[in-house]
């Protein structure tokens, strides 16, 4: 062998080994991040899938096996299973629509140079800041049916009848879902006006010149610019409400009746609340994992051609 290919076999060594080197630096970097994914994300799926085919408690979660009885009791003998999955769907295609309709409505708003729209933009962003349970017990406050409640004095004071808004049929669900769009509106007009301003101005100069109505220019320039950010809002919003618990149970309590029921109180009522009772809240939580996976696909497979990326 020439000291030439021995040169170049050397070279093709320390080539080969600092590839290797490189492959196993890249997998530690994502080692934490892996073991943390399998040990709160994938595991807990899994244990879940197998808690639903037993009958049990807390204290004995494995007391006896039932196979698929317990998904059969919620879809075929539960009568409360199914009105919860009805107020959740409804409440998350309420707030889905109210809150992707009002953010683009207030990022347009706040899209120009004013001094006002800092302000805005301040107070918009402040609710998300607050806890929910917080928020929770000061719009219950704000909704209570007494005379301190202080939408009834508002109503009061025009001479107008009070309203419980808590304490009907009627009228709890959207209250609640209003209370939940006041707080989360602001952080998605902020994600939307980011994105608007991201926008080459030259775009809409060209509309300009070509006399382009301000309705044409919204619907083929504006949504479509803005179809990367809404179809990331459309998934985060769709899976964060069909696991709302915390603003429900603190203002209604699942009340009045089953009105404001939604599947995370169901799971919660029977995992927690009922004896022996865990296997049918842990089937409930594995119906709603596949419905939020299969929503997420919908959502991939059926709009993500529709999105524009810059």
């Amino acid at each position: 062998m020439t000291r030439e290919e021995s040169t170049q076999k050397r070279l093709r060594r320390s080539a080969g080994r600092r590839k290797r080197l490189g492959w196993a630096a890249s997998y530690l970097m994502v080692l934490p991040a892996t073991l943390f994914l399998l040990a709160f994300t994938i595991y807990p799926m899994f244990n879940l899938v197998h808690l639903s085919l037993f009958k049990g408690n807390a204290m004995n979660p494995y007391k006896q096996f039932v196979g698929l009885d317990n998904y059969k009791n919620i879809f075929f003998v539960n009568h409360e299973f199914l009105p919860a999955l009805k107020n959740t769907a409804y409440y998350t295609l309420a707030v889905v629509v109210l809150l992707i309709s009002f953010a683009v409505i207030f990022a347009v708003w706040m899209f120009k140079d004013r001094r006002i729209n800092d302000l805005a933009q301040t107070v918009f962003f402040t609710p998300h800041l607050i806890a929910a349970v917080s928020c929770a017990f000061i719009w219950s406050w704000l909704y209570n049916s007494n005379n301190y409640g202080l939408f009834n004095s508002v109503l009061g004071f025009f001479h107008i009848a009070p309203v419980r808004w808590l304490d009907t049929t009627e009228t709890a669900m959207n209250s609640v879902i209003i209370m939940n769009v006041w707080k989360g509106i602001g952080y998605y007009a902020l994600i939307i006006l980011s994105a608007l301003k991201a926008v080459p101005p030259e775009i809409y100069e060209a509309a300009k010149l070509d006399s382009a109505p301000r309705l044409t220019v919204f619907f083929k320039i504006t949504l479509p610019m803005l179809s990367p950010q809404l179809f990331m809002l459309l998934v985060t919003i769709t899976t964060g409400s069909f696991r709302v618990f915390d603003s429900i149970r603190i203002m209604t309590g699942g009340g009045p009746g089953a009105s404001t029921t939604v599947l995370t109180m169901f799971i919660y009522d029977y995992a927690f609340q009922r004896n022996n009772a865990l296997g049918i809240g842990a089937a409930a939580g594995v119906v709603l994992m596949v419905i939020l996976i299969l929503l997420t696909l919908l959502d991939f497979k059926g709009l993500e051609k529709k999105v524009h990326y810059q």
